[in-house]
């Protein structure tokens, strides 16, 4: 029987085939672009049907994030709309850390990657449709190093000033799943929290804060290699366009509330982290964000509060990261929501365990929370 053929010369692929043996394949991930990460893979597989694939990821001791591996089930789909769970195992001993994939497709083409693939075709469709929805504007941030366009989503007539942004590592592909979840409520004339947040709040969404990146099959940096979560205190037009020109939208508008959304490799539960340790901290500023959080975690049993990061002590935040600065910079009560790439031990669903559908729902839940959480303020 001839060789399955493995493919990743597509937006977002990113694999290295070093043996194909039948239905077996030796595969290893490329590094990031200029960068020593490397975590995202995306690839297709055809000639599969019916055929028991084993497919092995090798050197992963030496990935970004080796936490990562243990426990995890890469994402699989026949379709490119539905996406699963492939059976996988990891052993760190064999050939510097190998992910071994097994899945019989019923399909001659299945595709596999590290979580549900959101490509920049999507991108453009989701803002297309948002764009043409009454009361929204589009506003055109600027252009990336590869020449793409930065877009960003503004609505809503009141003065309380949320900015919501994704994707700053592009192989986070949660975020932008969450960020068509949040534009479906707020751009949805039927639903009652998108109505009620436009008329409270002026509302600013970039979907993708990093368009090469993701195009680029890159876990964690744009086409510089710059990492951009560590560019706000002081982002450069070579380094880092993306955040210099939403950074400098936000001192046009003013920041009340910020959510800036990610995936985490290694935690197995959907969590916040905060902005302890900021110059500007106070208990009072603080008790704005933890009421927050309460409310989300109320509200939803696929958000917790008991696993997450560990608090920077007083003064010792690094203000190169968005939501310390965006904190500092503006007052803001300011906030990173990270989503697993395995199933959330808080409440799993074996099928698909994490899934673009969940995180579409997170994003429900976290603008309801937002709407709550103006309530209570105002009570």
């Amino acid at each position: 029987m001839s060789d399955i053929r493995i493919d990743a010369a597509f937006d977002s692929g990113n694999i290295e085939v070093l043996s194909v043996n039948g239905a077996t394949a030796t595969l290893a991930i490329p590094k990031d672009t200029h960068s020593e990460f490397k975590q995202w893979f995306h690839f297709r597989v055809a000639g599969a049907a019916g055929r028991e694939l084993e497919l092995r990821i090798t050197g992963l001791e030496e990935s970004a994030y080796p936490g990562g591996w243990p426990d995890y089930d890469a994402c699989v789909s026949e379709d490119r709309d539905y996406w699963g769970r492939a059976p996988s195992s990891y052993d760190r001993d064999i050939e510097g850390g190998t992910l071994t994939i097994r899945y019989t497709p019923a399909s001659d083409i299945a595709w596999f990657a590290y979580f549900a693939p959101y490509s920049m075709e999507r991108h453009h469709d989701l803002i297309a449709e948002a764009a043409a929805s009454e009361g929204v504007d589009h506003v055109h941030l600027g252009t990336t190093l590869d020449g793409q366009p930065l877009d960003a989503l503004e609505m809503g007539d009141g003065e309380y000033k949320v900015w919501l942004y994704a994707r700053q590592h592009p192989g986070e592909t949660q975020a932008e799943w969450w960020m068509e979840g949040a534009l479906e409520v707020l751009t949805d004339p039927a639903d009652s929290v998108g109505r009620e947040l436009r008329k409270r709040c002026r509302l600013h969404l970039v979907p993708n804060c990093n368009p090469d990146g993701s195009k680029r099959g890159n876990l964690r940096v744009n086409a510089a290699g710059t990492n951009l979560n560590r560019e706000w205190a002081d982002p450069t037009p070579e380094k880092s366009p993306e955040v210099l020109a939403i950074r400098n939208r936000m001192d046009e508008t003013g920041v009340d509330f910020a959510m800036d959304v990610h995936g985490d490799e290694a935690i197995p539960v959907a969590f916040l982290a905060g902005y302890e340790g900021i110059p500007a901290w106070t208990d009072a500023h603080g008790d704005r964000y933890y009421r927050y959080e309460a409310i989300l975690d109320r509200r939803t049993p696929d958000f917790q509060t008991e696993f997450g990061y560990t608090n920077a002590a007083p003064g010792k935040a690094n203000l190169a990261m968005s939501t310390n600065q965006v904190a500092e910079r503006f007052g803001a009560t300011a906030m990173t929501l990270e989503m697993p790439y395995k199933d959330n031990k808080a409440n799993p669903e074996p099928e698909q365990g994490w899934s673009p559908e969940r995180c579409k729902m997170l994003a429900r839940d976290c603008l309801a929370a937002l709407l709550e959480f103006l309530d209570t303020a105002e009570g």
